[in-house]
């Protein structure tokens, strides 16, 4: 790769770089960092000077500073520390309500401290695919354990027998007997939220002294939901800046392609009625039952959204790396109101962009609005001051997100506005905006009734690394917005930092189509030209030809008045040729001589360490996996929807999922090959895709401690998998991974399972389907 900068404009460039250095490294601040813990549901409680939270599986985190989280406890075992206590435990302890919910594991947990001074856990646990479920008390005098049962409390999915009020159980109107949280009020009373899905939101009055519900309440009062809406996680918290209770809960599926998000609404009263910002009871708020179950339609236009699926798209050119930072799913909150300091917290699991179901828990920074609502700071909590903000700190360009009121599992990307020094808002977004107060702010947006009222707080930006200013305002539609200021820099700066980034991935075997930026931050933009359009266009349309091909494209970046040019040598491999062969003999190096050599990673591929042994191969050597190290392959190494990879395995053991060739466009977009899969391929050999799963089991195993050839095709959907030059698998519509040149590959490892155990020799990937026979012979 070769890259030059236009002469007039590389004076320019290189004066402006000094400017354009990290804002962290010119303030003179350390970075900020984080340690986080996974808890799906977090119930935040506080003990002491430490905070924990407890959730469902039975987990548990706890920190001292709401960011650096410690593990305490995870999964519903013999061995979790919270019910450990001598030959006692979590299977024994909790054995009725197991058997009542026929589950072995817990839902989401609430833990608080009552007058006498114990730790009570509101545990519970459901059937899953019915409401049927037991909500039960364990005690302890620790908050980490070990706690002891007094309990089950409410019972729910009693199919035509007697609920707790007396009448037959109808999972219309009753609850599901889950997700429970339980506070005092301002009177000293305590309560108990509850519910999910079924019946609704349920609220009841507890003992204070041993935390049982009193007598006579049934199931309590019903608050929200109905009919099967997609309601749940329902928490309380008071504000004394307010004078308001603030009911949170989840609407939506929990799941990454759910839709979960956060809502509130207030009451003066513990038990309600609780309102929206419009006015609505959202005792009212309930399923339409004439419509197919889980009609998200009919709720979605109630409660105030704080937040939902969103991300700050981060584009070529902004400081970091990434697609930005952003949440999917974020919810089943907790919040909590710290009186030594006036704050008020916001703490969920979220999911991530292309990152699948994998879920950790954060903390936000709330404040009250001008109409008494929370607004959610948009990043995490940093331990950032709400302080007077300075105009033109705020003036500038922003990236913009309209969390709206739908209920929908895509991903709200933020869009480019500028908050200008005369008050107008311009760019994706007209407007006005207004400073009020120290750092209030003010937005009339179009289309909008009613203006976003919010503050502005500077917040630190986990993708930049740096301070920037943030805004969260909310409408009295219940709509909120979230904008992040980015760091002020001039045309060049910009053009330069482009031309920093600016990356084609592997260039040196191309087989498909090449994906040619032509926009960038700021309104940059991008022009393409080619050497060789009819090899590769200006467009990036790659046409092999019968040789490999070498084209250079141009692409000339401009913002402005400020322009500079960078050059990429691309070689084009022939149409259905070799594009690497790894033969491992003594050595990771790609003995076609166009890809870069392997590296050896630990148990996971973006893991150092590791080690790869050699031995006798098929040919001259092979690698060797010890089962806790593997291969990191170059990236790009596919780039198109016709590839074949073959190469000779050996198994020393088989473990479920355990993957040999892996290759990945993000972490929902993957590709794999197991010598042993799942259940639903009875255990099998398989190829694997996700997250659009395809499971294509070859319904047997490669033998463990003798070479088997293995390989695999693909062409636009059609999918054919051998073993020893014999087809085992045929079929059609399987997932395109691979439609981008900056593809993740890896031998024996991926990013979440056991490593392979065994060995691998003659690695060969090619950029087209081979034929059946062309795969034979490769066997032999």
């Amino acid at each position: 790769m070769k890259n030059t900068l236009s002469l007039w404009g590389l004076g320019a460039l290189l004066a402006s770089s000094l400017l354009a250095t990290d804002a962290a490294a010119q303030a003179g601040f350390t970075p900020i960092t984080f340690k986080n813990a996974a808890v799906h549901d977090p119930s935040i409680v506080k003990a002491g000077d430490t905070w924990y939270v407890f959730g469902s599986h039975l987990a548990a985190a706890k920190s001292t500073d709401l960011m650096n989280w410690q593990q305490v406890a995870s999964g519903v075992s013999a061995t979790n520390p919270l019910f450990l206590n001598g030959t006692a435990n979590v299977f024994t302890e909790l054995a009725e309500t197991f058997s009542w919910a026929q589950s072995d594991t817990l839902w989401a947990a609430d833990v608080r401290q009552l007058a006498d001074g114990r730790f009570y856990m509101y545990y519970n646990a459901c059937k899953g695919d019915s409401p049927r479920s037991a909500l039960g008390i364990a005690v302890a005098d620790r908050i980490e354990g070990p706690y002891v049962d007094k309990g089950i409390i409410l019972r729910s999915g009693m199919w035509g027998q007697a609920s707790h009020d007396g009448s037959i159980y109808d999972a219309m109107k009753h609850p599901n007997a889950v997700d429970p949280h339980v506070f005092t009020d301002n009177a000293g009373r305590l309560w108990m939220i509850y519910g999910s899905y079924s019946g609704g939101i349920f609220i009841m009055q507890m003992n204070p002294t041993n935390g049982m519900p009193l007598p006579g309440q049934g199931y309590g009062k019903r608050l929200m939901g109905g009919n099967h809406s997609r309601i749940e996680g329902a928490f309380v918290m008071y504000s004394p800046a307010t004078s308001y209770y603030y009911m949170f809960t989840s609407f939506g599926g929990l799941d990454a392609n759910g839709g979960y998000n956060m809502r509130v609404a207030r009451s003066l009263k513990p038990d309600g009625p609780y309102l929206d910002a419009q006015g609505n009871d959202m005792a009212n708020v309930r399923s339409d039952p004439s419509k197919p179950l889980f009609d998200d339609a009919s709720i979605a236009p109630y409660g105030v959204k704080l937040m939902g699926n969103f991300l700050f798209e981060r584009k070529l050119g902004e400081p970091g790396t990434g697609i930005g930072t952003g949440y999917v799913s974020p919810g089943h909150n907790s919040a909590y109101y710290d009186a030594a300091t006036g704050r008020h917290f916001l703490v969920f699991h979220a999911r991530f962009p292309e990152r699948g179901e994998q879920h950790e828990v954060r903390v936000h920074q709330m404040f009250m609005n001008a109409d008494g609502w929370p607004v959610v700071a948009p990043y995490r909590y940093a331990k950032e001051n709400a302080t007077a903000v300075r105009r033109e700190f705020v003036v500038g360009d922003y990236l913009l997100v309209n969390h709206g009121k739908d209920i929908s599992a895509t991903v709200k990307k933020s869009q480019s506005v500028t908050l200008g020094s005369d008050g107008a808002v311009s760019g994706a977004v007209t407007g006005t905006w207004l400073l009020s107060g120290a750092n209030g702010v003010e937005l009339r947006l179009a289309g909008s009734p009613s203006p976003y009222k919010g503050v502005f707080l500077s917040q630190w930006d986990e993708t930049s690394k740096s301070y920037v200013m943030s805004l969260s305002a909310l409408s009295r539609e219940g709509v909120a917005v979230f904008g992040s200021r980015l760091i002020p820099r001039t045309d060049a700066q910009v053009v330069n930092a482009i031309y920093a980034e600016l990356s084609l991935g592997n260039t040196a075997a191309v087989s498909a189509n090449l994906n040619l930026p032509t926009t960038a931050t700021r309104g940059a933009t991008i022009a393409w030209s080619s050497s060789h359009p009819a090899v590769v266009s200006n467009s990036g349309v790659v046409t092999p030809g019968a040789t490999d091909l070498t084209v250079t494209l141009t692409a000339r970046i401009g913002k402005g008045t400020a322009s500079a040019t960078k050059l990429f040598t691309v070689t084009v491999r022939k149409a259905g040729g070799l594009l690497a062969h790894y033969a491992f003999d003594g050595n990771l190096a790609d003995t076609n001589g166009a890809a870069a050599p392997g590296a050896v990673v630990g148990a996971r591929l973006d893991l150092a360490g590791g080690s790869i042994g050699y031995e006798a191969g098929v040919r001259g050597q092979a690698a060797v996996f010890n089962g806790a190290s593997g291969i990191r392959l170059p990236n790009g190494l596919i780039s198109t929807n016709a590839y074949t990879v073959a190469l000779w395995l050996k198994p020393a053991q088989l473990t479920a999922l355990s993957t040999t060739f892996f290759g990945a466009r993000t972490s929902d977009a993957w590709i794999s090959f197991l010598p042993m899969g799942h259940g639903f391929v009875n255990g099998a050999s398989m190829l694997w895709s996700g997250t659009a799963w395809y499971d294509a089991g070859l319904g047997m195993n490669l033998p463990v401690g003798r070479w088997s050839h293995v390989a695999f095709s693909v062409r636009n959907g059609a999918v054919n998998v051998y073993v020893d030059g014999m087809k085992r698998f045929s079929g059609s519509n399987f997932p395109n991974v691979f439609t981008t040149a900056s593809g993740v590959f890896a031998l024996g490892v991926n990013w979440w399972d056991a490593p392979y155990k065994g060995a691998m020799d003659e690695l060969r990937i090619y950029g087209a389907a081979l034929s059946d026979a062309d795969i034979a012979a490769l066997a032999r």
